[in-house]
């Protein structure tokens, strides 16, 4: 077993009848230490069960979503586990690194950063592509059927990822998405920092290009609240909608008054989330 598959139990507590574990490992793609967090559900008890993948938005780490959601009795009673990666490396201490909330520890984008001081350690992509989904199918008890959702940078996260993968993920979902990074002030300071002035190598990573470059046809499913005081500026999910429109590509887009960005929000509609993946997974 590599030290990447090697892992420290953090903490525990039982939950719903199941299990929130948190662990840390020493990540290769990262070259540092990392801490995510799993829900297993009572199921995991007796057989292996599907997992969905959480990716949390900026600022946050595995337990905002684990804490606030409400996600536990819901995932109880559909037998899904839970697995709630970071946002970033953690520790590594480059220059910059802790200088603002949008770029840098608890920012990482989830892209392979190819710039200086960056591309040492800001491979989140590969983390969530390659490195832990090994550690999941190794370490705990899933299926291998997976879905995945997030929250505004981890929607962004989620719908990208499901994009460049079609078929790896039975379903995706995202509440309040950064749905354009490309065109909005948050994704263009991470990707200019990450990847560089080139735009061209920004497209790869945004949910409006791989739509309409044709990458996958699979479902989008977003919640989006209309008190959302990044909504105009950073979220525009306007722009998601109109390249799914030119390009037939199927988009579920709830828009939901007077809800802003906060995780009130997403306990309010988790369950319909939860409840979306459960039936796409048990297929």
């Amino acid at each position: 077993m590599s030290m990447s598959e090697t892992l420290e139990l953090v903490s525990e507590n039982r939950s719903f009848g199941g299990w929130h574990r948190r662990y840390r490992h020493y990540s290769r793609a990262l070259d540092c230490d990392m801490i995510f967090a799993v829900y297993l559900p009572p199921q995991a008890e007796e057989g292996r069960v599907p997992l969905l993948w959480w990716l949390s938005g900026l600022t946050c780490n595995d337990e905002n979503f684990m804490q606030k959601a409400g996600a536990h009795r819901m995932a109880a009673e559909l037998g899904v586990a839970i697995v709630c990666p970071d946002t970033s490396p953690r520790g590594t201490d480059l220059p910059g690194e802790h200088d603002s909330y949008d770029l840098g520890s608890g920012a990482g984008f989830y892209v392979n950063a190819t710039q200086q001081p960056w591309k040492a350690h800001y491979h989140m992509y590969d983390y969530l592509v390659e490195e832990l989904p090994s550690v999941m199918r190794l370490q705990f008890p899933v299926n291998g059927r997976e879905s995945i959702s997030g929250h505004s940078m981890g929607g962004h996260g989620a719908l990208m990822l499901a994009l460049r993968h079609p078929g790896r993920f039975c379903s995706v979902s995202a509440f309040s998405p950064m749905v354009n990074p490309m065109d909005c002030p948050w994704g263009q300071k991470a990707f200019t920092h990450y990847l560089g002035d080139d735009v061209s190598r920004w497209r790869q990573y945004d949910a409006c290009e791989l739509v309409a470059n044709g990458a996958s046809r699979q479902r989008l499913f977003i919640d989006q609240g209309e008190a959302d005081q990044f909504l105009e500026e950073q979220l525009k999910p306007e722009n998601l909608e109109a390249v799914c429109q030119k390009h037939d590509h199927p988009l579920t887009l709830r828009r939901q008054p007077g809800y802003d960005h906060s995780y009130f929000f997403i306990a309010s509609f988790i369950e319909d989330h939860l409840r979306y993946h459960a039936e796409q997974l048990y297929k």
